[in-house]
């Protein structure tokens, strides 16, 4: 089939959110940032537990050397961006809005590198469970946001038969342009990431997505794909596009049951910079330690993509765009949709920090909610197909249980309720709140039961 008239896929349900915010930067080529005096490197930047400290304060420290050490299987390694000194454990501002703990790493100037893995250049030839011992020990983590322990997920659980691999390439979050510029200046890099995943779950049925108006990185990829036995599948411009059930649906036409996992429909889903990561990893032996970030937003002198280490405060980024034209009136960490709005510009860059968004006053709108006029529209916008405006109601009301009952658990905080409620109701906050009361409640009777 010619490819550019290849039936291009999606979903049902979702938005359209304006999109004109990635003209920005998705042009502007990565730059690497420069050595900077201090790092502040969060302990914990991997959902689950948080990792062992191994070091203390005064100790030298070597680029690439483990900080902290995983603390059980959901877990992940913690690596040093340069050499130096431990200033201290110290607590910065989080990007949750809470204190967190920090190693304050004063560098030396040097940069100089410590030799924490041995490359397999030959990965097609070693033993699957080699590659997955090497991406947990570079403390690969989820890069999309979720900074899930990439071992975990490539850890298929008993009874479970995975047959297809998927990379989110989708990148739908307005404003981001790093998975973008990854993609279009490092495609090998990805496609060889994806081979290497293909190959420790033991599968050759590899996807990956992308959306249609990064046309450029489609043909960037498909010029190496053969090579690794990856097909590139073009996808529609719609939010959620790059959440898993939603690419799972739009690529294999596979439904991933309530409550269920991925690998409940035999698939197991990675953002394209975790797969760059896994590459690093096993073909140069270099554990995570930066990320390329969007930083982006119309106050901003010179918007663009900057290859990160971890531990950047967030002010040094916007610095390295020339700094700002306007006072900002938001920060945010991520995506306008899906991000977290941040109340200092201390907090620290991390493992899944893919933008860093400013705005302007006018922009950041504020705006009072109002009553449900009933309109439909979040139902109708919602990619999980719930009925967002009664699950709200029912929150509101106090019945938490009738949210259970009516899958809130299912929802994946997209923001394409709120986005389109006419009456500016908190939709996503609501409906998280239901799902923190509910977790709350499962665990306080799980530890119950297990007292009997």
């Amino acid at each position: 089939m010619n490819k550019s008239s290849r039936k291009v896929m999606s979903f049902t349900g979702g938005i359209h959110p304006v999109s004109a915010g990635k003209k920005l930067t998705n042009t502007h080529a990565v730059h690497t940032a420069p050595l900077l005096e201090r790092y502040t490197v969060l302990v914990q930047e991997n959902a689950g537990k948080a990792p062992e400290v191994i070091i203390k304060p005064g100790d030298k420290v070597l680029k690439y050397q483990l900080l902290a050490k995983a603390s059980g299987f959901v877990s992940a390694n913690l690596h040093s961006p340069t050499s130096g000194e431990v200033a201290g454990i110290i607590e910065v501002p989080g990007p949750m809005g809470v204190p967190a703990l920090a190693i304050d790493i004063r560098s030396d100037g040097e940069d100089r590198e410590t030799d924490p893995f041995e490359p397999i250049p030959d990965w097609r030839s070693a033993e699957p469970q080699l590659l997955l011992d090497r991406v947990a020990d570079a403390g690969l983590v989820g890069m999309g946001g979720a900074s899930f322990p990439t071992r975990v997920k490539l850890t298929i659980p008993p009874g479970k038969k995975v047959d297809t691999l998927i990379l989110n390439g989708a990148e739908c979050e307005p404003y981001l342009s790093a998975d973008h510029r990854l993609m279009l200046e490092s495609p090998c890099r990805v496609l060889e990431g994806a081979a290497i995943i293909g190959h420790i779950l033991g599968i050759d049925k590899i996807y990956i997505g992308i959306e249609i108006n990064k046309h450029d990185a489609i043909a960037e990829l498909e010029r190496f794909s053969e090579d690794y036995g990856i097909k590139i599948i073009p996808l529609q411009v719609q939010y959620p596009q790059g959440s898993e059930k939603q690419l799972i649906h739009a690529i294999v036409n596979r439904v991933v049951p309530p409550g269920g996992l991925p690998a409940d429909v035999g698939c197991v889903v990675q953002n394209v910079g975790t797969a760059a990561a896994v590459s690093d990893a096993v073909t140069l032996g270099i554990p995570l330690v930066e990320r390329i970030v969007t930083v982006s937003g119309k106050v901003l002198k010179d918007p663009g993509n900057w290859k990160l280490r971890i531990g950047t405060p967030v002010i040094k980024a916007i610095e390295f765009c020339g700094g700002v034209t306007d006072e900002p009136s938001k920060l945010i960490l991520g995506g306008p949709m899906m991000g977290f709005a941040q109340n200092s510009y201390e907090v620290p860059i991390s493992k899944n920090t893919s933008g860093v968004l400013l705005f302007s006053r006018r922009r950041a709108l504020n705006y009072r909610s109002g009553s449900c006029i009933r309109c439909g529209r979040c139902v109708q916008g919602c990619p999980m197909g719930l009925c967002t405006c009664l699950l709200a109601t029912a929150i509101e009301g106090g019945r938490i249980d009738l949210a259970e009952q009516n899958h809130v658990m299912d929802c994946l905080e997209c923001g394409s309720c709120a986005y389109v409620c006419p009456a500016h109701r908190p939709l996503v906050q609501t409906l998280r709140l239901a799902k923190a009361e509910i977790r709350r409640q499962r665990a306080a009777a799980a530890k119950a039961n297990s007292g009997k």
